[in-house]
């Protein structure tokens, strides 16, 4: 596998990282157990072969996620873009009971977070979730403080409207904005990305493979019991049937480029980045190594445009809502 360390993507205000990112929440419990000893191997090969923006949360794992990079960057810290978030309280397989986005809920948080991490800095902090009870103005005016103390680089917000986007960058540069995104999942597209590219303000798909749906792997019926996707309306019976055809569409322009489908996936986000033009950095998340060499296969994938009609064509088909909750998206407050 060809390093590709020495690419780098601007995202906004300035912050640079590597062109695929590596979602760290597929390393804890929501899928099925993990095992922490793999987890950190796989954690070495995504920076070994160049992928280096890690983007983790305080409640991956109950804050467990956060550690487990902590042990990845006690010896390689100079070579990791380290992201992490804060606003909710829960974790991803029990359910979460707040949101927080106050200022001293800010200003702890972070410590936790460094603490757990074993560093002194983050490079991008996000908001993880939108506080509706909290100006945004509050929360981001928090953030800004620890960029002036040094305890943070760069501010990211993740599944905020467009409307939400210009009022936090009125309070301080946002680096990036981070949402669900992919073939299925193609809202944001309406007004968060014009915003951001207006803004100068890059975007970093989260669940770029429709967590693992758009890959052709899933089976909805042999989900485990604690698995979160059972919650997600668009993995349910019939929608999940009719969803199929995505997954064949995607399927048949892997077999004309000799690609595998999550290839296809990740190249029709990078190609909507130029479309749209602003800076897109899709985070992918695996437990096996050989899925990191596979995604990174995508950055040299060129789809023509007769096959990216037939991706929109089949991405505008998709059934059942990208979330349990609508408010919990940006999708359901626009």
């Amino acid at each position: 596998m060809t390093n590709n360390s020495a690419a780098t993507v601007h995202l906004g205000d300035g912050l640079k990282v590597s062109p695929l990112g590596f979602g760290g929440m597929a390393l804890t419990p929501v899928y099925g157990e993990v095992n922490p000893a793999e987890a950190l191997q796989t954690l070495h090969h995504a920076v070994d072969t160049g992928v280096s923006f890690i983007d983790t949360a305080d409640i991956y794992g109950g804050g467990s996620n956060e550690e487990l990079i902590a042990h990845l960057l006690k010896d390689r810290r100079g070579e990791v873009q380290l992201a992490t978030k804060f606003a909710l309280v829960g974790t991803p397989s029990a359910g979460y009971s707040d949101i927080r986005g106050d200022a001293p809920y800010v200003k702890a948080a972070v410590e936790r977070s460094l603490q757990r991490l074993g560093t002194d800095v983050i490079d991008l902090y996000y908001m993880h979730r939108r506080d509706v009870r909290v100006p945004i103005s509050e929360t981001v005016g928090a953030m800004a403080e620890l960029v002036r103390e040094g305890k943070v680089r760069h501010l990211g917000l993740s599944e905020v409207t467009a409307e939400e986007l210009r009022e936090a960058s009125s309070v301080h540069p946002i680096a990036a904005v981070q949402s669900e995104w992919s073939i299925w999942s193609r809202d944001v597209e309406r007004n968060v990305v014009p915003a951001a590219a207006e803004l100068g303000v890059g975007f970093v798909p989260y669940s770029p493979l429709g967590r693992g749906f758009l890959t052709g792997t899933v089976d909805a019926s042999q989900l485990g019991d604690n698995d979160f996707r059972r919650k997600i309306p668009r993995f349910a019976g019939d929608a999940m049937d009719a969803n199929e055809a995505v997954v064949a569409a995607i399927r048949s322009v892997a077999s004309e480029l000799e690609a595998t489908p999550a290839q296809v996936a990740l190249a029709w986000l990078l190609e909507q980045g130029q479309r749209l033009g602003l800076p897109v950095v899709p985070i992918p998340g695996t437990r096996k190594t050989s899925r990191i060499d596979e995604n990174l296969g995508a950055l040299a994938l060129d789809l023509t445009p007769t096959q990216l009609d037939a991706l929109d064509t089949a991405a505008d088909a998709v059934v059942g809502s990208r979330s349990a909750d609508p408010q919990w998206v940006s999708q359901g407050r626009e």
